[in-house]
């Protein structure tokens, strides 16, 4: 068993009762994550996004979790509001059965990381120009049992080699290797 250690967990806590749909959120994410930063807008490279249904008319805003290798067993259905939701539409999770929270180029995953950089933003940008108060950033302190981490390129890795198979991103990095020496 691992050691307990004090750890900073980092949330946004969602209402989504206060969303107009506007979203701002995404807009945002979307400008901080481009390469250079704010050099573009394309929301569907956004780690938050507002989820919707007309015929229900609801906005719930989800900003994305962790990468699954799976798809999940389970399709159950939410009411918010008396409105039916599928629990897809809520998951945070960038998996096999949907694009959602995948870099729409490469296919690989997308994570929340609440707009780290450097300097250290306050809190993320989503948070920052959501107008209606529908995202809050909170930070809480927790006792964790100390686990290693799998690193998000390790994650990216995986997610390629999955998709085109071992052997061709082995062969694709020692091609991109040879052409850098050159």
């Amino acid at each position: 068993m691992g050691e307990k250690k004090k750890k900073i967990i980092k949330t946004i806590k969602i209402d989504a009762d206060k969303c107009n749909g506007c979203r701002a959120c995404e807009v945002a994410c979307s400008a901080f994550h481009a390469t250079p930063k704010y050099s573009s807008n394309n929301p569907a490279r956004s780690r938050i996004r507002v989820i919707h249904e007309p015929l229900k008319d609801m906005f719930v805003p989800v900003y994305a979790g962790e990468y699954t290798a799976a798809e999940c067993m389970g399709r159950d259905k939410y009411v918010l509001d008396g409105k039916e939701y599928d629990e897809c539409a809520l998951c945070r999770a960038s998996c096999p059965s949907r694009d959602l929270f995948k870099e729409p180029d490469s296919g690989l995953p997308l994570k929340c990381d609440m707009c780290e950089s450097d300097p250290t933003l306050t809190e993320p940008l989503c948070v920052q120009w959501c107008i209606t108060d529908a995202l809050v950033y909170e930070e809480r302190e927790e006792e964790v049992e100390e686990e290693e981490e799998q690193e998000d390129l390790e994650i990216g890795l995986e997610a390629l080699a999955d998709k085109y198979g071992m052997e061709k991103l082995i062969e694709t990095v020692a091609r991109l290797s040879v052409a850098k020496k050159e």
